[in-house]
């Protein structure tokens, strides 16, 4: 699956295009290389997300599309959240 896919069906980040940006600006890396939004993302991938000035860390549990929004953090599992640094 697409990074800027999975971000949104995951819930990590709201909107697609919101992703897009995000990724085409630097701020995601998968498994400590920057990736752009066509990356694809398997599970076992480690995710980090720069919001603003605080990181997120995740790893992927599962790329299938979810069919309910309950479902959709059981996707990955939080490895860090960081605080302002």
């Amino acid at each position: 699956m697409r990074l800027d896919k999975y971000l949104k069906v995951s819930r990590l980040i709201k909107r697609r295009t919101v992703a897009n940006e995000v990724a085409d600006a630097g701020r995601i890396l998968i498994n400590g290389k920057v990736a752009k939004a066509s990356a694809a993302v398997a599970p076992g991938d480690v995710i980090e997300i720069t919001f603003g000035n605080r990181p997120v860390k995740v790893r992927v549990l599962s790329d299938a599309e979810p069919r309910t929004k309950d479902v959709a953090r059981e996707m990955y599992e939080i490895i860090s959240e960081g605080a302002p640094e």
